[in-house]
């Protein structure tokens, strides 16, 4: 066997591997330069905003560092946590040894502070939680949540970013078996039988049809809901939502809510007027302002507010802040102005990084 090395038989393969030496070493002398002149030590002083002799300094500890660092650990650990405990709940439940994609469990903690005309700041924690487990069978979800809004005054509900948890109404968690059956492309229908997890339980049945149709540039959605509590009797709720781009980046949104008490014998009101725009990828604003009113004893207006929220994701996408100034009328108070600043800091655990 012929073992002398072989080398380029024609003067083209010769001239080629003479170009790529020569533009190996020239790009090599040409780097050598550039990364001395970036070098730390060849950096001019004002490059700096700390003094050369401080560029091999090991960071300094300090409590919002260590703070801040172990409220990022916890995020990690529990969201995988959350994630993994609806997976078992929804294998268990389904009888399936594997767990559907679409689980939008979460759990979100929220710490805030108001000032109120006549208040000092004071400051509550906030916790918010959902369990929401596809089964094998597409049409069944069970869904155990922190709070059903069925059992929330109209006007709390819709006035719920202005306030505290200590201002909110203590609903109890719900658990409920729901079955999702689609009508029409644009039309679905759920219903579902649960009850509040208390002792000893409430049952509760509800059915809910949903709603949404494009008309040229505008989006309407409506939703009729039917629901029986066991000791709060029965009730149904009539919502009307149209919306559209309105340029610039801002959306509109008219929001028309009727709610019905059949033990009280009355309807509950609501007209919203939602402006939202998309600032940058961090932040986003949000203005409002609505009318809330009933027909006890008479129809009549019982409130007015507006607000705004500006609310700024402050890490990943998992840590935000809001601050939201609002003004609110009440009857009660004879519609003079009462004013607030809400700052709140909420965190979710979620794996799949649902946001609601």
């Amino acid at each position: 066997m012929d073992r002398r090395l072989s080398f380029p038989t024609s003067w083209q393969q010769v001239a080629g591997v003479i170009l790529l030496v020569l533009g190996i070493s020239t790009s090599a002398r040409a780097e050598a330069p550039l990364t001395q002149s970036l070098s730390p030590e060849n950096l001019p002083p004002e490059f700096f905003t700390f003094t050369p002799d401080e560029f091999w300094r090991e960071p300094k500890d300090s409590y919002w560092m260590a703070f801040s660092n172990w409220v990022i650990r916890q995020e990690h650990t529990q969201s995988r946590r959350v994630q993994a405990l609806g997976a078992w709940a929804d294998r268990t439940l389904s009888w399936n040894a594997r767990a559907l994609p679409d689980n939008a469990s979460y759990l979100r903690l929220g710490f805030a502070a108001e000032s109120a005309t006549s208040d000092l700041a004071d400051f509550d924690p906030e916790v918010r939680f959902k369990l929401d487990l596809p089964t094998a069978e597409e049409k069944l979800r069970v869904v155990v949540e922190s709070e059903s809004e069925d059992l929330i005054p109209l006007g709390e509900r819709r006035r719920d970013r202005q306030l505290t948890d200590d201002q909110r109404s203590d609903t109890n968690p719900t658990g409920a078996l729901s079955y999702l059956t689609r009508i029409s492309d644009a039309v679905n229908l759920s219903n579902d039988v649960g009850a509040r997890l208390r002792f000893p339980p409430e049952a509760f049945w509800r059915t809910s049809i949903r709603g949404r149709w494009n008309l040229s540039d505008w989006q309407l959605s409506a939703r009729q809901r039917v629901y029986y509590f066991h000791t709060d009797g029965w009730g149904a709720s009539t919502r009307f939502e149209l919306g559209k781009d309105i340029g610039n980046d801002w959306t509109f949104l008219a929001s028309s809510e009727a709610v019905w008490k059949h033990d009280d014998r009355r309807f509950d009101l609501a007209q919203i007027f939602n402006f939202h725009k998309r600032l940058n990828n961090r932040s986003e604003l949000n203005p409002r302002f609505g009318v809330l009113g009933d027909s006890d004893p008479d129809w009549r207006h019982e409130s007015f507010f507006a607000d705004i929220t500006w609310r700024y994701r402050l890490y990943q996408d998992w840590l935000y802040g809001e601050i939201i100034p609002s003004v609110q009328f009440d009857r009660e108070n004879d519609f003079r102005e009462e004013a607030s600043l809400l700052l709140r800091v909420e965190m979710f655990f979620s794996g799949n990084v649902v946001r609601h």
